[in-house]
């Protein structure tokens, strides 16, 4: 049985020119042609369509199908094509959703804003971008206090079950030591935002390490308009 190039457009839910686009580009060429120089598609030619038009919509490229078409083996190729495609597709969707990530986030700081400006969407979107940079500096600080914490308890534990204290003090002296270092490097690794006025600063150590706080806020004042409250924690860019 033989189709003409509406029907196969018909049966296939695309339109003519499109079915005129592939002959155009040799990946879908009639196999005959009628005496009146018509094009006629055979059922063959029916089902490579619906292969077309199917690995059109998981958004191969034209060149890419018609190299397929011309394989010996096209199912090799397909597989490595579709994983070539699914590594992509993952891509973009991580992409896509950072993106929405992202956008939730503008969403919730704007409704906490009392006042809406340009500044303060500009400091919104300065956290945001500092997010994973931010998370990864916390995540050393949780890790390096978490080792303190095993060390003191096993000297704790062994001052228990020996009677020699000697260690657990030893320890509570290194937890003080490695503790203002670690306060000092996350001290190296942040930057705080004015609300008042937008300035990015770094307030003096002593103001930082004895400031009042929250995982992402620090009581602190502005060294560009002196305005004394919370301000927004970022990471320091270089």
């Amino acid at each position: 049985m033989s189709y003409t190039t509406g029907e196969v457009a018909r049966i296939c839910g695309v339109t003519v020119r499109t079915v005129q686009y592939y002959d155009s580009r040799n990946v879908l060429s009639p196999s005959e042609l009628s005496e009146g120089g018509r094009r006629l598609y055979s059922e063959e030619d029916v089902q490579k369509m619906k292969i077309i038009c199917f690995l059109r919509d998981l958004d191969f490229s034209i060149k890419s199908i018609a190299d397929l078409f011309e394989e010996e083996q096209p199912e090799d190729v397909l597989l490595l094509l579709l994983d070539q495609q699914e590594k992509e597709l993952r891509k973009e969707l991580e992409d896509k959703q950072g993106k929405l990530e992202q956008l939730c986030s503008l969403k919730r700081g704007l409704k906490n804003l009392e006042m809406m400006s340009v500044a303060s969407i500009g400091d919104i979107a300065r956290v945001m971008r500092n997010k994973k940079q931010l998370f990864k500096m916390r995540g050393a600080m949780v890790a390096g206090g978490i080792v303190l914490d095993a060390a003191q308890i096993g000297a704790l534990i062994w001052g228990f079950k020996t009677g020699s204290w000697m260690p657990l003090i030893l320890c509570f002296c290194m937890a003080f030591v490695l503790g203002a270092a670690l306060a000092y490097q996350y001290y190296r690794w942040v930057a705080y935002i004015c609300p008042k006025c937008h300035t990015v600063f770094v307030p003096g150590f002593k103001a930082f390490f004895f400031a009042r706080h929250t995982p992402s806020t620090r009581t602190l004042t502005c060294t560009n308009c002196g305005h004394s409250g919370s301000c927004v924690e970022t990471a320091r860019e270089e």
